[in-house]
């Protein structure tokens, strides 16, 4: 293990992380809305990056476009979803409504290889297994561009929550949803918002993942599962935590990628998948609420 390959891998894992982060702060923003433990949110990464590639790759409109058509797509199909589905369950059980978000997204799978087949296919993106050195490291110029989209949507999000009257109405809305129906902000949109902006969010997060050498697959719908720990580690109803969370899993599982191998190899060769439930089980024992996420608070 040299000094490079920890470079290398440190900038795989922060354009992976910075992927996780974009489909928890979509988890996140929903759940800090509505209280919805938002499991459909990987059936928005998966049709995301499908509709990318029909898109951009069948149509021939190219790489960017096809992904602004997608994030148009999934992001309505996030309206319908709750419009015609979530609405239906707002006053049943939490376990009842978590099943059915995990329904809704087996759902999408099985609507997507029907539509689309179960074999890999090629997204067209522009820069595929492209390289550059710098200083004597090999980056993926997939991993650069992954992060720089990821970071800027970030931004943009942040943004967007702070300085604009949706993104107000959305906070107020989840700190009190009655305070600020009573100043005058209409529930109904900002839950049609965040919905929206949760699915053009897994739209991004799929076609990032698709690029480079993983092509579009169905196994794109394990995103989700992947990102909890990211969830619960920042926080459940924190967008702040979300990135941090999501940048945190990224990098400890490309990390125990790289050094497990070395100085575990009987752990087998799927072991870093496995780091990052490890942390949620950990963080669940330890800080249950997250490092950034609101503490309970209980009345008796």
């Amino acid at each position: 293990m040299t000094w490079n390959d920890i470079l290398q891998t440190a900038v795989s894992g922060f354009a992976l992380g910075s992927t996780y982060a974009l489909v928890a702060l979509g988890f996140v923003i929903v759940f800090a809305a509505t209280r919805i433990m938002n499991f459909s949110q990987g059936a928005f990464v998966l049709l995301g990056a499908y509709l990318t590639y029909q898109f951009g790759a069948v149509w021939n409109l190219g790489f960017f476009v096809g992904l602004l058509c997608s994030v148009g797509v999934c992001g309505l199909t996030a309206i319908l979803t709750e419009r015609f589905v979530m609405r239906r369950f707002a006053h049943r059980p939490t376990f009842s409504v978590l099943m059915v978000t995990i329904g809704v997204l087996y759902i999408f799978e099985a609507i997507v290889s029907s539509i689309w087949g179960v074999k890999s296919q090629n997204l067209g993106d522009p820069w595929r297994l492209d390289t550059i050195t710098m200083g004597g490291v090999a980056i993926s110029v997939s991993d650069i561009w992954t992060l720089a989209i990821s970071v800027t949507l970030i931004i943009a999000c942040f943004l967007f929550l702070t300085y604009t009257r949706g993104g107000l109405s959305m906070r107020a809305s989840a700190s009190d949803k009655e305070a600020a129906v009573s100043i005058g902000i209409n529930p109904r949109r900002v839950t049609y918002g965040v919905w929206f902006v949760a699915g053009a969010l897994g739209a991004v997060a799929g076609t990032l993942l698709a690029t480079g050498s993983s092509g579009v697959t169905l196994g794109l719908t394990s995103v989700v599962f992947a990102t909890m720990p990211a969830v619960v580690l920042g926080g459940l109803d924190s967008p702040v935590g979300a990135i941090v969370g999501g940048f945190a899993i990224g990098l400890v599982q490309q990390f125990t990628a790289l050094v497990q191998p070395v100085l575990w190899p009987d752990l087998g060769s799927r072991f870093a998948t496995v780091t990052p439930f490890i942390v949620l089980l950990l963080v669940l024992l330890i800080r249950p609420k997250g490092l950034f996420g609101t503490r309970a608070v209980e009345r008796f």
